[in-house]
């Protein structure tokens, strides 16, 4: 019976670990894998590090709160100009002056902090801190681009990423936590050393480094702007062939005779024709935007919420804890929902993850214990990491590969925005109730998000309903 047992978890693990393993064997996959994860620890240890830090030594919520939505607000406006940067020049030329930049930035501020320095002086500082190489994004970038047309790879290649993005929010968040409470200097040293290792892990990996639009330029022999024309109308003609095919299948669908058939083709090209579907700014990728800077309005108030509470309650060494309960629940999720090819449709499966984290936050409400927000957590974490891998994977219906780094910065960029908005708002309520009242705008802030995602509902049905921009290179 024991060898059965053992025999089932082994073809479990082949079952769910295998196309990852797959994936990691290609030569050079895992260096940059990893590599990204490590140099993304700023994301889920500075903004928790900021929080206990100036609350530590200023006493002021609102002031954290404030601090941590000028670091968001900068990153939103940096990061697609980075994600941009980054397409036209080449993912080493653009992240190592950035590097540089952030490490004086990260130095400075904590320093300032520590002398309990002029309000005024940090503000002045903070933006630097959003001085971040798109990662995430660069490597996404790398894995599209290795993987272009296997589908079914690139899907669970966006998914591994969701997994090693979550390995990174169960270590840095306890480990900031931990780290931040004893000094803030610490925790920003190691951040800085994580950095540090972590691009050069991914930046002296250049067999996988997709080549810029200033290489394809020169290879081409055009300067950028003509490959970039020449590339757009490539982008042109597969968003016609793409209009005509969906507005026949619409029509017939709708029962309409074949003189309406031809109309809606008529129509569809013409559209393509004066230039509506020429931006990667569609419909569909505004309404991503939008859902994904409600998702980051509620999940930072959430954050900032959580660590009022605990403070309240005397636990505030635990916090991290309790954020790294969701990472890891999202963990979890991120390999199950990865291993699997599904046939659900895609915005299906977005909207019922989407609605089980939104609504599962807003019942933090109603906990009366530290430890009931952690079981909530991991209940809906699993739900977490799948949100964001389905919203990679439409952002490969919505934008061509060689922008992907862009639109994802766009809507990382969204996300940072609603992250500061969230964060702010219930600073201020915080700082007035308590902790109940930093929760009262998570629920409000969750429920209006779940109704700003279905208000464009229609967009990203028909935008998964779209091929992939697989063909196109600008």
């Amino acid at each position: 019976m024991s060898n059965q047992v053992i025999a089932g978890l082994k073809d479990v693990g082949r079952k769910v670990f295998g196309g990852y393993a797959e994936l990691l064997r290609i030569p050079h996959t895992a260096r940059f894998s990893i590599g990204s994860v490590i140099a993304c620890m700023p994301f889920p240890m500075v903004g928790m590090t900021i929080t206990i830090s100036v609350q530590h030594y200023y006493g002021n919520y609102s002031l954290a709160g404030a601090l941590s939505a000028v670091q968001a607000i900068s990153l939103a406006a940096v990061s697609p100009v980075l994600g941009k940067l980054v397409d036209k020049f080449g993912q080493r030329q653009v992240s190592i002056p950035v590097i540089i930049v952030w490490m004086v930035a990260a130095s400075s501020l904590i320093s300032c902090i520590t002398a309990h320095a002029p309000e005024w002086v940090l503000f002045c500082i903070t933006p630097f801190m959003a001085a971040i190489p798109p990662w995430g994004a660069m490597s996404r970038q790398r894995w599209t681009t290795l993987l272009k047309g296997d589908g079914e790879r690139t899907n669970r290649a966006l998914s591994l990423c969701g997994v090693f993005d979550e390995c990174m929010w169960v270590i840095g968040n306890p480990l900031a936590s931990f780290l931040a409470v004893i000094s803030g200097i610490l925790a920003f040293s190691f951040t800085g050393m994580c950095v540090v290792v972590g691009a050069l892990m991914f930046l002296t990996e250049l067999t996988t480094e997709p080549k810029s639009q200033t290489q394809l330029a020169n290879e081409a022999g055009m300067t950028r702007k003509q490959y970039r024309a020449h590339e757009a109308a490539k982008a042109k003609a597969l968003q016609a062939e793409a209009a005509v095919e969906y507005a026949r299948d619409r029509a017939r669908a709708e029962g309409k005779s074949d003189d309406e058939v031809q109309a809606a083709i008529d129509q569809a090209v013409a559209n393509v024709e004066t230039g509506k579907r020429e931006s990667i700014w569609g419909p569909g990728l505004i309404a991503m935007c939008v859902t994904w800077f409600g998702l980051g309005a509620f999940q930072s108030a959430a954050g900032i919420s959580i660590v009022a509470f605990a403070k309240e309650a005397n636990m505030q060494q635990y916090t991290g804890f309790v954020f790294a309960c969701f990472s890891f629940s999202s963990l979890i999720g991120a390999l199950v929902y990865g291993a699997k090819n599904w046939m659900i449709p895609l915005w299906k499966r977005f909207y019922f993850c989407l609605t089980v984290v939104n609504l599962g936050i807003g019942t933090f409400l109603f906990a009366k214990h530290l430890w009931v927000i952690m079981i909530i957590y991991l209940i809906i974490g699993v739900c977490q990491a799948p949100t964001w891998v389905n919203g990679n994977q439409i952002m490969l219906h919505l934008v061509p590969p060689a922008r992907f780094t862009e639109g994802m910065a766009w809507m990382g960029a969204m996300n940072s925005i609603g992250g500061s908005c969230g964060s702010a708002i219930a600073g201020v309520f915080i700082d007035r109730m308590g902790s109940h009242g930093g929760f009262v705008v998570v629920t409000a802030l969750a429920v209006v998000a779940l109704a700003v995602a279905f208000v464009g509902f229609r967009q990203i049905r028909q935008s998964t309903e779209q091929p992939l921009l697989t063909a196109v290179s600008v």
